[in-house]
């Protein structure tokens, strides 16, 4: 048996879910792939898969065999790719986790350069405003917001951007525009129920800080709904400059309050830990950051 070969058929059941999933993405015949698990199996003395009504799952020793085995493949991808120490275009599949509103407006348009660059690269993106265990859910990258909690990810800020108060001009001309912090406390606000979100915002502005608690009737747990109740003139919000920028640049949403500084809001890369940062994932990071780069944001 095909050592290397056995564990890529293992991997790819695991994340297609099926054998029959397995079979059509490596291009094989369903019995093949059932029969490279049942002899891998047999030569590991070890059930890596078990079947149920709800499909297939892994074993404790299988989970342990695939974070291992797609380590390996990952780092013979990358042996070989430094061994040709050429600029050829990536292959293979990539997976990235990004949250819903910050890749729809800045990653997905520009997506088709990237594509275009690599003709045999796939992409899988899993849109998730929450920080999703990237080990366990399979993901090479993962671009996040705000303060990273676990110390020990592998990461790198790529970009950093201010947060506004922003609101609507129909909004604004209805409730008045707020000319200072505290005058917040009288207006209808759109609150983040997420991480760096709340209902506490910190102002600071020539050395003096003033911080402001503001309440209001929507509260959302998504950027989306913050994006959506903004413009449905609902109120205000504290919200990265990312995340209204079409909107910023076109007029239909005014930013105030802007002699005062809020703490802004940081663009991270983050990695699986103990794993190889692939060519892939180097690469895809090195686009975002192109693209941001030029971007009005």
């Amino acid at each position: 048996m095909d050592r290397m070969a056995a564990m890529e058929t293992f991997v790819a059941v695991v994340e297609a879910g099926s054998f029959s999933a397995a079979a059509r993405r490596l291009d094989l015949g369903q019995p093949a792939v059932s029969k490279s698990i049942a002899q891998l199996e047999q030569r590991l003395g070890a059930r890596l898969l078990l079947r149920s009504t709800r499909g297939l799952t892994t074993t404790d020793a299988g989970q342990r065999f695939y974070e291992h085995a797609k380590r390996a493949i990952e780092e013979a991808e990358e042996a070989e790719h430094a061994a040709r120490q050429s600029s050829e275009s990536l292959s293979g599949r990539l997976r990235v986790s990004a949250a819903v509103t910050f890749a729809r407006l800045h990653v997905l348009p520009g997506l088709k350069r990237f594509l275009d660059r690599h003709p045999h690269l796939e992409i899988d993106i899993a849109l998730d405003d929450r920080n999703i265990d990237l080990l366990e859910e399979g993901m090479d990258v993962a671009l996040r917001m705000g303060t990273l909690d676990d110390s020990a990810m592998t990461a790198r800020k790529i970009a950093s951007s201010p947060r506004l108060v922003v609101g609507t001009p129909a909004y604004f001309a209805e409730a008045g525009i707020p000319k200072t912090p505290a005058d917040l406390s009288g207006h209808e606000v759109i609150v983040y129920s997420q991480r760096g979100g709340g209902e506490s915002w910190s102002f600071s502005r020539n050395g003096k800080q003033e911080i402001v608690v503001v309440s209001g009737r929507v509260r959302v747990s998504a950027a989306e709904g913050i994006r959506t109740a903004v413009l449905g003139d609902m109120g205000l919000a504290v919200a990265s400059q990312w995340m209204f920028a079409p909107e910023l640049s076109e007029g239909k949403v005014r930013a105030v309050l802007t002699d005062w500084q809020l703490p802004p809001v940081d663009l991270w890369a983050v990695f699986p830990s103990g794993r190889l940062v692939t060519s892939k994932a180097r690469a895809f990071v090195a686009f975002v950051e192109e693209v941001l780069a030029v971007s009005p944001a």
